[in-house]
This record gives structure tokens, sequence and C-alpha cells, in this order.
């Protein structure tokens, strides 16, 4: 990806066309071009504002720091940068770049989707504490904590990873970029986008003030890469800077459930039992995987859909053998243009192919991860405190203001 850079500088060879028919060009979908050293410089935030993050978190503890990090995201990459191009919208183009030889990826673009992931691996998700804008917008919305039944956050948090698995498998088939188009806040960013989306990104925020993040734990597929990278953290924001008391004060104040509770209260389970389950759902796991390749092979047609080339070949078949008039902007600019149905079929049909292939591999994943998270469930580690669970964390801080070690420390620190 590296050495396809010279390419970029082919873009905007030739003017826009004239047309002397009153034409009006229509706005914009994406910011303005702008100067190549501006993507630099935006980078250069990102390196500067998740080292501050890793500081605030791990080092200096501070909750109030990490606010005021996410208020400076929020105004930079949010409303100043307009949303573009973010970590979370920079996966499409990763895949696209992956799977299709005729696109170069931007090395600005390149390192917004690498670097987060290294300091995940590094530090944690310092990202999602104060540097992400989608992450900021809904922290600084957060004021009451309600948690949802377990029953349904185990549903909720598998949303993501098919999210990531149908937008990586849309972008990856040239067909559209599914988290930009569908991102909440991006239009609040621009003030200006669609009343539906306006709409949707406002009860997000609204269900924000009670439900914290729900985008980021029940929609944003960066956020799954982001916590299979910080599981393997070498270090990670602790609930408290010394040896805990488990006086579980920080037990209920993390909104997100991502405090493991000490091992000490916990009952002991059969030793046997734990081991036979633990194999049981290890062997099943290229089932699962096997199962779901299935069903998402039988679902590719739906997916195809994402296609606007097959949408339109449905539109125009639907016109050809069930008389029903094709009326979309596409079909009239496809009857204009003098474009064989032969030709759209045989393209649907690539397509078609395309995405059979990338729902298999989807499938693939989707039953593995599954599999995965049983296995997870079903093995005990030793904790003789509260801990943070390295992939549900978001390193936010907000354990800080409740562990009393903590609490004592910092008095002492101002003392001296």
């Amino acid at each position: 990806m590296l050495a396809w850079q010279a390419v970029l500088f082919a873009q905007d060879r030739f003017p826009r066309p004239e047309f002397e028919s009153g034409y009006v060009y229509p706005e914009h979908q994406m910011p303005l071009q702008r100067a190549p050293v501006w993507e630099y410089i935006d980078l250069a935030v990102l390196i500067g504002a998740l080292s501050i993050a890793s500081w605030l978190a791990l080092k200096k503890r501070s909750r109030q720091g990490l606010v005021w990090l996410s208020v400076f995201s929020l105004a930079y990459f949010g409303f100043f940068r307009e949303g573009c191009v973010c970590s979370v919208g920079s996966l499409q183009n990763v895949s696209l770049a992956l799977f299709n030889e005729g696109y170069a990826i931007p090395l600005t673009v390149l390192l917004f989707f690498i670097i987060p992931l290294i300091f995940a691996l590094a530090f944690g998700r310092v990202f999602c504490a104060g540097v992400c804008p989608l992450g900021a917008i809904q922290e600084l919305t957060g004021f009451r904590t309600v948690k949802l039944p377990k029953v349904v956050e185990s549903v909720m948090i598998s949303i993501p990873f098919i999210y990531l698995g149908v937008s990586v498998l849309s972008s990856a088939t040239e067909s559209q970029f599914l988290i930009c188009r569908y991102d909440p806040f991006v239009g609040i960013f621009r003030l200006d986008a669609p009343y539906t989306m306006i709409i949707f990104g406002a009860l997000l925020l609204v269900a924000g003030i009670f439900i914290n993040r729900p985008y980021c734990r029940y929609l944003c597929p960066y956020g799954v890469l982001l916590n299979v990278f910080s599981r393997f953290s070498q270090k990670h924001l602790t609930v408290t800077p010394a040896e805990c008391t488990n006086c579980r004060l920080c037990e209920d104040v993390c909104p997100y459930d991502a405090i493991l509770p000490s091992d000490i209260i916990r009952p002991v389970a059969e030793p046997q039992k734990e081991r036979k389950r633990f194999l049981i759902y290890l062997v099943l796991i290229p089932f699962f995987a096997a199962g779901g390749a299935i069903l998402f092979r039988n679902l590719s047609p739906v997916f195809a859909g994402l296609n606007g080339n097959v949408r339109l070949a449905r539109e125009i078949r639907a016109e050809k053998e069930n008389g029903v008039v094709a009326v979309s902007k596409a079909a009239i600019a496809f009857k204009e243009a003098g474009k064989t149905e032969k030709e759209l079929f045989d393209d649907e049909i690539r397509i078609h192919e395309r995405f059979r292939k990338g729902s298999i591999w989807m499938g693939i994943f989707l039953g593995t991860a599954f599999g995965l998270s049983l296995v997870s469930l079903s093995t005990r580690t030793r904790r003789t405190g509260y801990v943070p669970h390295k992939g549900k964390c978001y390193s936010c801080g907000r354990c800080f203001q409740y562990c009393p070690i903590h609490i004592n420390k910092r008095v002492s620190d101002e003392k001296v």
C-alpha cells in the first residue's frame, strides 16, 4: 500500500465538464480537497492526541484531563476536519485497497487506520478514551448510567461484528461505503445531512444520556478491531494505582460493564466441569465457522443488493419480465447511455460471484468469532482485585473517581 502513493499525484488532472443545458453541479458529499500538508498535520495531531490520552489514562490517571481531550478532539477531528477521514471510516479504504488492484489508498488514510490499533496494542483503547470524535460527542452527553439486562447486552454487542463484516464486504466489492453513508454524527459535524441521519444522530445522543456510548458499544465496526488488539496490550489502564482492597466501590460505576470482579467473592466451580465445557466449545469452533459460511453464502444475493449495478439489473429485468416500468435515475441513465442489457446482466453475474465468495469468508469470520467468545466465557483467570476488561474498557477513567486508594494518593500528591 505504501508503494502506491505515487499514483495519488495523478488526481484532479482533468477539468470539470461543461454543459450547455444549464446543468447545476450537485453539492459535495465529502469535504473539499485540502492541501496535502494538512493531511500530515492531521496525522501529527492524531499521534499527539493518542500520546496524551495514553499519559492521562495510564500515568496521570486524570478523568478530567480525558474529558478536556475529548472536547479538543470533538472540535478538531469532528467540526474542523468535518469527520473525514476518520479511523473508523478508513477501514473501508483499507478493505477496498486489499481486494482491488485499481485503488491506491492514500498514505495518511492508511496511517489513520493503523496508528490507533498500534496504540491499542500498547496501551489499550486510548483512541476511544478521548481521541475519536464519534466517541467524544457521546462521552460528553453521558450523564446517567443505566445498565441493560445481561441477555440484551449479550445480543447487542454482537451487532458490531455483523456490521464490520457487511461493511468490509460492501467496500471490498466496490459497492458502497456503508460506515460513511450511515455515520450518525458526520452530518452534525458538517452541519449538513439528510434529515433522517440528523434524527438518527440526535436519537443516539438522547439515548446516550442514559446508555453511555450506544454507537461505540452496539454499532462501531472499528471498535471490534480495537477490542481485539487491546486484549493483548502490554500496558493498560488500572482501576486502582496500587493493590486493590476489594472495597467494591467501582463495581457499579462503570457504564460499560467493563470491570471484572475479584475471584475472591466468586464461588469456586468444579475444575473438571470447566475443562469439559472449554473443550466442547473449542471443538465446536470449526462447526460454527462452517455453519456461518453456509448461512451467509445463501444470503449473498441479499448482500449483492448493496451494489448499484445489481439493483439496476434487477430493475431492468423486472421491467422486461413483469412490465414494471424502470423509473429510477440509474435506469434512465442506462437507457440513454446505450449499454446493452447483456453487458449489464453479465456484470451482475460477476458481482454476484464476488459477493458469494466474500459472504463465505464473512460467515467464517462471524462463526469463528462466536465460537471464540464462548471459549472465553468458559475460561477462568485468577484475580485478587477488580480489574478492567481489556477489550471492553474504553479507558474513560470514570472508575478513578470512586477508588479510595486513587483519591488518597491524589490528595497526598497535592499536599506534597
